[in-house]
């Protein structure tokens, strides 16, 4: 992996919600995906459909929303949080609505944030909150 102490030319507090959001996304998938497969689920159909649970754009706002009312982020994440809820990105994937986009995108712009200033251990402790939201949810679904 390329080391992002080698980019001294980006100063990641002010890049675009957007771009973190982007970063985001790649890094969660990334831990859902090794999440998934550690966890036993190993059958490439299994493994898709188990993704989705975590990764859509639904379940990612739902946590988000947890992470809110229990105050669980910190003053920073949450000044990333609302730039990723406020920005336009212009298009809105059909299969949701914009709040839940808005809210989806805010979530993955604190996990490109995080990831891109090496907090890895707050981002591991927020993608694992995460998962336990969202199979808590299952459950009593």
């Amino acid at each position: 992996m390329i080391s992002k102490q080698s980019y001294g030319k980006v100063d990641v507090k002010q890049l675009n919600a957007l771009a973190l959001a982007y970063m985001g996304d790649s890094v969660y998938d990334l831990y859902i995906r090794q999440h998934l497969i550690l966890s036993g689920r190993v059958r490439p159909h299994l493994l898709h459909r188990s993704a989705v649970t975590f990764v859509s754009a639904y379940a990612q706002a739902k946590v988000l929303h947890t992470l809110i009312e229990e105050n669980w982020l910190t003053e920073e994440e949450e000044a990333v949080m609302r730039r990723g809820r406020n920005a336009k990105s212009g298009t809105i994937p059909k299969n949701t609505d914009q709040g839940t986009y808005r809210y989806s995108t805010a979530f993955e712009a604190v996990i490109g944030y995080l990831y891109l200033l090496n907090k890895e251990k707050r981002l591991e402790e927020m993608i694992s909150y995460a998962i336990d939201i969202i199979e808590r949810n299952e459950k009593n679904e």
